[in-house]
């Protein structure tokens, strides 16, 4: 059973330090951020490698956090757009590139048909693969 702050005595409270529990798991955070940061760069490249090959895709764009490692986080997925792919294949497209990864959700959007808002953001801030 997990103790309170009633029940630990004079002696625990001089060991305690909670400063240093909040910094190793800030440390074990950013180390799994950094390995999850690193695998959805490899699934975006792959997932873009197998739009180009198998769908047509002449032009595919990662945005989203997973554009710049300061802004991804343990939950983030990775968001495609791709241009080119016909729109019979498209849900074949999507389910070919998320079935990649059972870890990391793969989002892809037909920009020639999403929210100009959402245009604006993928040319603007996107990267090419």
């Amino acid at each position: 059973m997990a103790k309170t702050a009633l029940d630990i005595s004079k002696d625990q409270w001089r060991v305690y330090h909670p400063g240093a529990a909040m910094q190793r798991r800030r440390a074990l955070t950013a180390h799994q951020t950094q390995a999850r940061w690193e695998q959805a760069q490899h699934l975006a490249r792959a997932a873009a490698q197998r739009l180009r090959e198998e769908f047509g895709a002449r032009r595919v764009v990662l945005f989203g956090s997973a554009v710049r490692q300061s802004s991804f986080t343990l939950w983030s997925d990775v968001d495609l757009a791709a241009w080119g792919v016909l729109p019979e294949g498209f849900y074949a497209a999507v389910a070919a590139v998320t079935s990649l990864s059972t870890e990391i959700a793969v989002d892809l959007v037909d920009p020639e048909h999403c929210p100009a808002a959402l245009q604006t953001v993928i040319e603007r801030e996107g990267i090419e693969l």
